[in-house]
């Protein structure tokens, strides 16, 4: 059934009384727990059910993925509609792509925003490395899919708020381990205690994973806290920190040939120059909560924090960064009514400021030369101020939404080496957007939302190059921030069936959005360094689908489709080559009607979950997945597709609960079938090294104790 053909079919149910959709008295349905009741803070900076937000919004809680393989984020986000992953050199550096945002990132991620409970894990320039997120503190995930720069700096693809799990009831202990294959290991312990008036959570994880190429190994501490207070009757006081550290070694991308010669090798530079990441971060912030007025309906919060991180990346060159940041945010809320209508008023204000320098030395063989080649002092910040208003139109199920924000992203730049070269760059912009919410029932609703989006440039890609405007500049004076017009429509809600146990829960939502992007940036390579620049103008055409049904008692079905119509309307660019003898080379070409890479057109998903009550103390799991992803183009010239590949997960497990003790034992198989595909493009690499392995057949089992006392 088209999505026309649905929303005209709710509409005529929903004209009658006793709706047959609901399957149940309408009185009731307020008494029941279903999935677009739940309340979440991501989508709209403050607390709102995800039926009344008026775009796309996915909550994932650790009991949707707890007898999985939980070694990276691509594990558990894999059946999200609309975001699709790829994992380098593993399970780490995983690229995040929502509606196409991110794609183009070859190490971080961008055009997404990630946050650690509700405070920016990525850097003031939009890029992000996630090592800090550890799955096994997570207590719940919100995913905003598309546009959301009225409400954050640079988040055009829509923004990740991983939650640690501080609401826990009762004082706990649990200890976990992960074994896999390739030398997988994850220990670590994750303690709980609760008061009346205190919570405080702690966990530490430690991960090793040799890899499955040559060169690939990574292994990881993180520690994340959280304590939290109620100082008042309606305040909330939180502290939150982490620390992680940990090195990545990089066997790199291959070319075709490579590949098809073998496709697990190691690529030789990366071995000879031993490419590797040694990475250590921590955060230290306080978050503190109110509400006051007679019906507690102004709420105001504030958040500070503070960071710090070496980072070293040693390729051709060894570039050892340091970095101080600061940073914090203040939002006010204020529910009320207006013109007899239910109305609500949010204002607030981001800033995050990070500054360090930068050395860069020669790399002899794997080893940091004594050569100081550069040494910049760098200044990134952001700042900016949004509000938002949510107004009833009608009945309590016509709803206006209003937003916008004013942004401010300024780079600067000191060559202490030569201290007269100073170079300095600002990017502004104000982003409106328009969204209406129109409640069919309670719990079934149709939005639509037009906005527009601003991306500045990251740090590493404002990198300057050779054949800029000013060669001789620190920073590349061409790079333009990539701004688009976005809009979407869909449905979603809850099909309630309670009278039968044949679906007796459906959830779903369906979306369709249409996106016109200009000066997208992309990367493209020289002597096998990467930069950006701009193309001209992108058009986005796509559809998500999603959903989940209780089948029957136990068994649960996940359907998720992507499709993804990405084309260069304008697209004009000097293509940049190598030739036999190492000179570079340049060309005109013309891209214009090309697809856009590394975004697959068709991306499939069906799961199946059965879960057995054996005894009243112990449950069996079982799972599988099938995926199916259609070939993707490795550059903007569109000269190579890699291939079309399925893939078959399965999953296993037990839980055992013996009084306040429980146990959770499960196993399973990834790639099943062992299937040979391209998991990582390169993309516009200028050498042809596109091309990155896919996880062979993967063999992983958990144990897992928890007491509560």
């Amino acid at each position: 059934m088209s999505f026309f053909a649905i929303l005209l079919c709710s509409n005529i149910i929903a004209q009658k009384k006793d709706s047959i959709l609901y399957l149940i008295p309408v009185d009731q349905i307020d008494s029941i727990k279903y999935e677009t009741d739940e309340v979440i803070v991501t989508g709209t900076r403050t607390n709102q059910k995800i039926i009344d937000i008026p775009y796309s919004v996915v909550r994932i809680s650790p009991t949707q993925y707890k007898y999985d393989r939980k070694a990276s984020i691509s594990d558990v986000l894999n059946a999200v509609p609309g975001v699709f992953m790829q994992s380098r050199y593993g399970n780490h550096d995983v690229r995040i792509s929502i509606r196409g945002f991110g794609s183009r990132s070859n190490t971080g991620i961008r055009g997404v925003r990630i946050l650690l409970d509700g405070i920016p894990e990525s850097e003031p320039d939009g890029q992000t490395r996630i090592e800090a997120i550890d799955l096994n503190s997570i207590g719940s995930i919100e995913v905003v899919k598309g546009n959301s720069s009225s409400l954050y700096t640079n988040a055009p693809g829509g923004v990740i708020n991983f939650i640690n799990d501080i609401n826990f009831s009762k004082s706990f202990i649990t200890q976990f381990n992960d074994f896999g294959s390739f030398e997988l290991r994850r220990n670590g312990f994750k303690a709980g205690i609760r008061t009346d008036n205190y919570g405080f959570l702690n966990t530490y994880t430690y991960h090793h994973y040799k890899g499955y190429r040559p060169h690939s190994e990574d292994y990881w501490h993180i520690l994340n806290t959280v304590l939290e207070s109620t100082p008042g009757d309606n305040s909330n006081l939180q502290v939150l920190g982490y620390f992680a550290t940990g090195l990545i070694r990089l066997p790199g991308s291959l070319t075709k040939e490579e590949f098809e010669e073998d496709p697990f090798q190691a690529a030789q530079r990366e071995v000879e120059y031993d490419y590797r990441r040694i990475s250590k971060k921590g955060r230290v912030g306080i978050r503190f909560s109110t509400k006051f007025g007679a019906a507690l309906n102004n709420e105001v919060e504030v958040i500070g924090y503070g960071t710090i991180k070496y980072f070293e990346r040693a390729q051709r060159t060894f570039r050892i960064f340091d970095r101080y940041g600061i940073g914090g945010s203040l939002r006010y809320t204020n529910k009320s009514e207006f013109f007899d209508r239910e109305n609500s008023l949010t204002i607030g204000g981001d800033l995050f400021l990070q500054s360090g320098p930068i050395s860069e030395y020669n790399n002899i063989g794997g080893q940091k030369g004594d050569l100081l080649l550069t040494q910049i002092d760098e200044s990134v910040g952001n700042s900016g101020i949004y509000l938002l208003n949510n107004f009833e139109l009608y009945d309590k199920k016509l709803y206006f939404l209003l937003s916008g924000r004013y942004d401010n992203v300024y780079f600067d730049q000191i060559n202490r080496l030569l201290e007269v070269q100073n170079d300095n760059r600002r990017f502004e912009e104000f982003t409106p957007k328009f969204a209406l919410n129109y409640k069919i029932t309670p719990i079934i609703a149709v939005y639509t939302s037009f906005g527009y989006s601003f991306d500045s440039p990251a740090g590493n890609e404002l990198d300057n190059y050779p054949l800029s405007s000013n060669p001789g500049a620190l920073i590349n004076p061409d790079l333009k921030p990539q701004q688009s017009t976005n809009f979407e429509i869909g449905i979603k809600g809850n099909i309630l069936n309670a009278e039968n146990p044949l679906f007796s829960n459906t959830h779903f939502e369906f979306t369709f959005f249409n996106t016109f992007v200009e000066d997208e940036i992309v990367p493209f390579e020289v002597y096998g360094d990467v930069f950006f620049r701009n193309s001209a103008k992108t058009n986005r055409l796509g559809l998500e689908a999603g959903i989940t049904t209780e089948v029957y008692d136990g068994l649960k079905a996940i359907f998720s489709y992507t499709f993804s119509d990405f084309a260069y309307d304008e697209y004009s660019a000097i293509a940049i080559g190598v030739d036999s003898v190492g000179q570079i080379t340049t060309s005109s070409e013309d891209y214009s009607g090309n697809i856009v890479p590394s975004v697959p057109e068709h991306n499939f998903l069906l799961s199946l979950e059965y879960k057995y009550p054996f005894t009243a103390h112990i449950n069996a799991f079982l799972k599988g997945t099938y995926q199916n992803i259609s070939g993707m183009f490795v550059n903007d010239a569109n000269l190579d597709k890699t291939s079309e590949y399925q893939i078959l997960n399965t999953t296993m497990g037990i839980e055992m609960n013996f009084g306040n003790l429980n146990i959770l034992l499960s196993q399973g198989i990834n790639n099943f079938f062992n299937k040979l595909y391209v998991g990582f493009i390169n993309i516009n690499s200028s050498n042809g090294r596109f091309y990155e392995v896919g996880e062979p057949r993967t063999y992983f089992a958990t144990l897992k104790f928890n007491y509560q006392f």
